[in-house]
């Protein structure tokens, strides 16, 4: 919905980007599709209830939803595992921790309320059926590449437009049917970079593909706090650039944030059976006392976004989606504060869409779109601005794999377009051996080896979609296909 009649000062686009890598049928604790039980129960299905107390029509946040998750979303009986995650281990660990704390009756009175919500989640999600995915789907605008791929780092013109292409696709297919309003299709051209890992080369493949706008972090490139980050910067060969502003995101996603609130509950601190009952001041966690730090908070981030747009532009924030609630127990009822605090202050929320049609109209003051700087170069929000995250010394190894496995698999032979590829010994890759491509180009695997939190397991993961995608090239496609879920519009 456009701000207003009258032209706005500025605005707020809160952004979230939803993302989980492809875990579902691999492994479970302590690494793999237990993260997306975990993540469902704790940030999509509280974010749900936060979207759907608006206007369905007009949401407040501009939502992402990356093809990858949504493929496991959808996966045949992930569903029935995740509630029978919530229904079975969960009870049953919350009991063990019980047994444990018997003693401490704050303790026990934290694990008893845990229990409680997990089981209240459990019902939420039976009452959605298999209808999750759809239920999200109402809300998102965005799509992103099939499996998160850094884009910049990809190696061939087949292999941008095959993670481009899908991720559009997909979208259209799952949502097609969605109207967010009468005159609006279900995909207006936004599309995530995964990482907001951006190349001025990527352009024109973007908007080859119909990408009207996408985010950028340009904090190397303008400095912290500078107003070109309020502005949309407009290319010659592709889509508008929305830089997001780093020094209002760092208010929460900053050492010293908000989530660090002596408050809020303690994420890194856990039970035996890794359930969080605890403060970050070592205090038993206290829910009431959370959520007055939370509508502190709330007004406080407002506040300051106030005065960041009072002379005009749209001060982009964006997060990933599993920071709230799962990572930050409390930060879905923060969104929900920050939302409610906007109309309380008089700023203006928008989604990026809106706000770019407000732009293109005039009506956004200080918000009309500028010519990009010709020098804008690489970056991302990953460490250093740049790609160091997924290609450096640490992680050159999950690089060097997949760009080599791409050459192989995309440029060995005649192709036709996705599903007709064929590998360098001129046998038909197929679909098996694009899903094995398309997983092992996924920038999670090296994101977790950098930061060194999964063990092995993201090393386990690249190693076994290289050989899996080795083995379909050489014909050998009578195993098992257990990614036979990812990326389903190959063709």
């Amino acid at each position: 919905m456009p701000l207003s009649d009258a032209v706005a000062d500025g605005a707020l686009a809160l952004v979230l980007h939803t993302h989980m890598p492809y875990v579902e049928g691999f492994g479970t604790w302590p690494f793999g599709e237990e993260w997306l039980w975990e993540a469902i129960a704790t940030s999509y299905l509280p974010l749900l209830d936060v979207l759907d107390a608006g206007s369905p029509a007009s949401p407040a946040v501009t939502l992402s939803l990356t093809p990858v998750l949504c493929d496991q979303l959808e996966a045949p009986g992930a569903i029935s595992r995740c509630v029978a995650f919530l229904e079975q281990v969960r009870p049953a660990s919350h009991a063990r921790d019980l047994e444990a704390h018997s003693g401490e009756p704050r303790l026990v009175a934290e694990l008893e309320r845990s229990a409680a919500e997990y089981a209240a989640v459990a019902r939420r999600l039976r009452s959605l059926g298999e209808g999750l995915l759809p239920a999200l789907g109402a809300h998102a605008r965005w799509t992103s590449s099939a499996t998160h791929a850094v884009l910049p780092l990809l190696c061939t013109e087949a292999g941008l437009e095959l993670q481009i292409a899908l991720g559009i696709a997909a979208h259209r297919r799952r949502f097609a049917d969605r109207r967010l309003a009468a005159d609006r299709e279900s995909w207006a051209g936004g599309f995530w970079l995964p990482e907001c890992a951006h190349a001025p080369w990527l352009h024109p493949a973007l908007e080859e593909a119909g990408v009207r706008a996408t985010c950028v972090e340009l904090t190397g490139r303008f400095g912290r706090g500078d107003a070109r980050h309020l502005r949309p910067l407009r290319t010659d060969d592709g889509p508008v650039l929305w830089p997001i502003d780093r020094a209002t995101i760092d208010l929460v996603w900053g050492a010293g944030g908000y989530p660090a609130g002596a408050a809020y509950r303690a994420h890194d601190r856990l039970t035996d059976r890794h359930h969080r009952i605890w403060a970050n001041d070592g205090e038993p966690y206290d829910p009431a006392r959370a959520a007055t730090q939370v509508r502190a908070d709330a007004r406080d981030f407002v506040a300051h976004v106030g005065e960041r747009v009072a002379g005009g532009g749209v001060c982009v924030c964006a997060f990933d989606t599993e920071l709230f609630g799962h990572w930050w127990y409390e930060g879905v009822s923060w969104l929900a504060g920050v939302i409610a605090e906007a109309g309380v202050q008089g700023v203006a929320l928008s989604t990026l869409d809106d706000a770019l049609d407000d732009a293109l109209d005039g009506m956004l003051e200080g918000g009309r779109p500028v010519a990009a700087p010709d020098d804008l170069g690489v970056s991302s929000w990953g460490e250093g601005g740049d790609l160091r995250t997924w290609s450096g010394p640490k992680v050159a190894d999950f690089a060097w794999r997949a760009r080599t496995a791409e050459l192989r698999t995309l440029t060995g032979g005649a192709h036709g377009g996705p599903g007709g590829h064929c590998g360098r010994d001129g046998e038909g890759a197929g679909d098996r051996a694009l899903r094995e491509l398309l997983a092992l180009q996924a920038s999670d695997w090296a994101f977790l080896a950098d930061r060194g939190w999964a063990g092995d397991y993201p090393e386990q993961r690249a190693a076994g979609h290289h050989a899996e995608l080795q083995a379909a090239l050489r014909g050998n496609v009578g195993l098992e296909d257990r990614m036979r879920n990812l990326a389903p519009v190959l063709r």
